[in-house]
């Protein structure tokens, strides 16, 4: 198998494509591939197989479901805007493999591969984006995404999944603020001002118009602005393809990247995941992709947990087993996602809230109630109390 630190293998991407799709994560490249699926089944007036349990969305506003859109007919380009980070790059080689799979065509961009990179990107992308359709985008909060934005002439703008940022996407672009992530203090720095114009431009491109329409295909509970179409993502593609997953008598504990965005301080989060295994008696954790490998030998060492990096997102990771009966998490997009992608299969999976205590000084104002708000609007989910963490105090000297 190739490094993940190279390049995806495949072939060159051929021709400019209607619909061009950006991602730079691998929930935003499996977000495609389900949106693709859910509007190829549109396109052709057929629901899609594996249709998702409406009782999961009961009570979720809808716009009226457009007719008008360009037919996807399979002309998908998805673009991999490369990151650094290794383990997010074998993730999207593997989530690359399985769009080429479905027939989409994948390009592989090594957009931070230098510092004549970006410009070279652009520049390459220029045409194609000025000749698509339709354009698909995974982080709207991305300055890559809002750079490329300013170059297309879409008369479709699509804004799928990045996790449970797009709540913050749609709070945002329902106030008309300018797009920040809920984790960064709002304040500007240097670069934030030079790059401003630029992302005031991205937000007027995805405000819908007589000229443009946006959707927001989404498995969270938004209410969007006026004219924004909401699609819900129930993951029937991956219901469709995967499982059911076989089902161990064990609990299984999904990592969160808090301590690495300084959300949550490390030492009251390695107390949290020492009172969960103790008090539900989980035995595996599954790290989220940015945790760091010394949080993670830590969480082995003092916990006991096998430490469990999956190669593809957790609902395909879920879904195609095994996993536990029960699924443990933080405040994370899981709280969202699992529930739908584990549909009917009896997993029961349970959110443990983020006392605020644990907040680190540096974390934004927002993040307690954006995190509690998570929490609060995900359904189907088991709500645990607060644990209490410093009855158990794990040494911060613990190897």
């Amino acid at each position: 198998m190739t490094s993940p630190q190279g390049p995806a293998p495949g072939p060159p991407a051929g021709p400019a494509a209607p619909t061009l799709a950006f991602v730079e994560s691998p929930v935003q490249l499996l977000n495609v591939l389900e949106w693709a699926y859910r509007t190829a089944a549109r396109d052709c007036g057929a629901p899609a197989p594996g249709a998702e349990p409406p009782a999961l969305f009961a009570g979720v506003p809808r716009q009226p479901e457009r007719r008008d859109i360009t037919p996807l007919a399979g002309d998908l380009l998805v673009v991999v805007l490369a990151p650094h980070d290794p383990m997010t790059r074998g993730q999207l080689r593997r989530m690359a493999e399985l769009a080429r799979d479905q027939g989409h065509r994948v390009r592989w961009e090594e957009a931070r591969g230098g510092p004549g990179a970006p410009l070279s990107t652009v520049g390459s992308l220029a045409g194609p984006l000025r000749g698509a359709r339709r354009v698909v985008v995974g982080d709207p909060f991305s300055r890559y995404v809002q750079l490329l934005l300013t170059l297309t002439r879409a008369r479709e703008l699509v804004v799928v999944d990045d996790g449970t940022a797009t709540l913050e996407f749609v709070a945002q672009l329902t106030r008309g603020e300018r797009l920040v992530r809920w984790h960064r203090r709002s304040a500007l720095g240097a670069r934030g001002l030079l790059f401003a114009p630029v992302a005031a431009s991205a937000r007027r491109k995805l405000t819908p118009n007589n000229r443009r329409s946006v959707e927001v295909f989404t498995s969270m509970p938004v209410e969007p602005p006026p004219g924004v179409t909401v699609t819900a993502n129930d993951f029937a593609w991956t219901r469709a393809t995967y499982g059911p997953p076989r089902l161990t008598r064990g609990t299984d504990l999904v990592g969160t990247s808090l301590v690495e965005t300084g959300v949550v301080d490390p030492g009251r989060y390695l107390d949290a995941v020492a009172a969960l295994a103790r008090t539900h008696g989980a035995t595996r954790y599954f790290a989220h992709r940015r945790e760091s490998a010394d949080k993670l030998r830590r969480i082995a060492a003092a916990v006991g947990l096998e430490i469990v990096r999956p190669e593809l997102p957790l609902e395909l990771v879920a879904r195609r087993g095994p996993i536990g009966r029960t699924v443990l998490s933080f405040p994370s997009t899981v709280v969202h996602t699992l529930p739908l992608a584990l549909a009917g299969t009896g997993v029961s999976v349970a959110v443990c809230d983020i006392d605020p205590t644990w907040l680190t000084e540096h974390a934004s104002p927002r993040a307690e109630g954006f995190l509690a708000a998570v929490t609060g609007t995900a359904r189907d989910v088991r709500r645990l109390s607060r644990i209490p963490v410093p009855a158990v105090r794990v040494a911060e000297g613990t190897p």
